[in-house]
């Protein structure tokens, strides 16, 4: 490994633009954030922000559903699945800078935090606005607006607060109860706040005839879809050791491969995202579960015999590999997960690098053996053995010889990261999971 020379990086103004903080999820949610303060720097002019029966109240409550329509809509699991339809139809044979653009398609997250981010902070202004008035004007606003929207200022001020990169990480079930039980409490006040507001303008109008009504129309059932898919199935658990679950189970539906199935214990509580890999020749799903947190500790410890599941299987960053001719993929641990249904499937030409402890004593020599018959010229690199390796420059290494155009990482945060980034540094483009929220 210590001959392994990496050649110098591209030019600094092309390292800038492969910065982190320059990653495509970062510039939409810029991009989300410039067009908001554009519309507020509008409305600051044309609007009477003094006056709420007249152009502002309108003006101000459509920003914020606009915004939250977008943040809800772009997490539907039917939409994400048609971004990543769209975006990796793209053929082989087009130039490779388009390609490396259309495979950056997961990073529609951007768009989710940002819109979110961004109807909060109007729903503050808004609610200043009704205070304003409330204390200013008679009649106009009523105290059970006010009191809805101070409950709906509230609860989106948590969801955010918790939706920030530490505190989610810190606090991950806390983090998704009130992302969940906040989410569906702030869409029903949304419902009774549009009736009051109705009722205030003019009650003669038909609700079918204003356009908040359609929007919130579109985001319920955006919300409830998934839910309408809500089971309870019977699961096979095999542990080869105690660290990983290999789960097979079957609800009538075939994964295609590089999708994610949800699982919980308790449906209302927590939701775990584990990739599918297609059994050969039948339908059902197979997961690799290895011991990462709280849940999946008693997952492989408790072994249940039956599990929920909801929605349909989504496409994640592992499709990109459609719009190569060659591609590296770079795994540790259970990492494997989501890498095998590619490499089973082996539409694209590949090379594995997988690092892990003891592969066939952690795994079991039936899933090592399996690899290895798609993978013949694998790295399958055990750390038991050899110690950790040095993946940025074993990656480069078998890249080069390999003639691949792509590096696909699937690995923990930091590793992610660090492959990820070095590599487009060098002018190689690379994919991983950003943890985005």
């Amino acid at each position: 490994m210590e001959n392994i020379i990496l050649p110098p990086k591209k030019s600094l103004l092309y390292r800038l633009g492969k910065h982190p903080l320059l990653i495509p999820y970062k510039r939409l949610f810029i991009l989300i954030t410039l067009i908001n303060t554009y519309i507020l720097y509008k409305g600051i002019y044309s609007w009477n922000w003094f006056q709420l029966d007249n152009l502002a109240i309108l003006e101000v409550s459509r920003v914020i559903l606009f915004n939250f329509t977008l943040a809800i809509l772009i997490r539907q699991q039917y939409v994400i699945n048609f971004l990543f339809k769209v975006a990796t139809s793209v053929p082989k044979n087009w130039p490779l800078f388009i390609r490396r653009i259309c495979a950056k398609v997961y990073h529609f997250g951007g768009l989710h935090s940002s819109s979110a981010s961004m109807g909060t902070i109007w729903y503050f202004i808004f609610v200043w606005m009704l205070y304003y008035t409330f204390y200013n004007t008679e009649g106009f606003i009523n105290s059970a607006i006010i009191i809805i929207t101070t409950i709906i200022v509230c609860l989106l001020s948590i969801i955010i607060i918790m939706a920030l990169p530490k505190m989610r990480a810190k606090f991950h079930n806390h983090f998704e109860f009130t992302h969940r039980i906040g989410g569906w409490t702030v869409l029903a006040l949304f419902w009774v706040q549009m009736f009051l507001f109705l009722n205030l303008q003019d009650p003669s109008i038909q609700v079918w005839e204003n356009l908040d009504f359609w929007i919130l129309i579109a985001i319920t059932v955006s919300v409830i879809l998934p839910w309408l898919r809500l089971k309870k199935v019977d699961i096979e658990i095999v542990s080869p050791s105690n660290h990983v679950a290999l789960t097979t189970f079957d609800y009538g539906v075939t994964p295609f491969a590089g999708s994610s199935t949800a699982l919980s214990r308790n449906p209302l509580l927590e939701w775990h995202s584990f990739a599918n890999v297609p059994s050969p020749d039948k339908s059902g799903f197979r997961l690799t579960i290895s011991r990462a947190g709280d849940w999946t500790g008693r997952f492989i410890t408790d072994k249940p015999q039956k599990i929920w599941v909801k929605g349909i299987p989504t496409a994640g960053v592992g499709n990109v590999d459609k719009l190569f001719n060659k591609v590296i993929w770079v795994a540790t641990g259970s990492g494997i997960g989501p890498c095998l249904p590619h490499l089973l499937l082996n539409e694209t030409p590949s090379v594995l690098i997988w690092s892990t402890r003891s592969p066939e004593k952690t795994y079991g020599e039936d899933l090592v053996n399996e690899i290895k018959k798609v993978q013949p010229n694998a790295i399958i690199w055990n750390t038991d053995e050899k110690g950790k390796p040095d993946l940025v420059k074993l990656t480069y290494k078998v890249c080069k010889e390999f003639n691949a155009e792509a590096i696909i990482c699937i690995s923990n945060q930091s590793l992610t990261q660090k492959v990820v980034h070095n590599m487009e540094y060098l002018g190689i483009p690379a994919y991983g999971a950003i943890w985005d929220s």
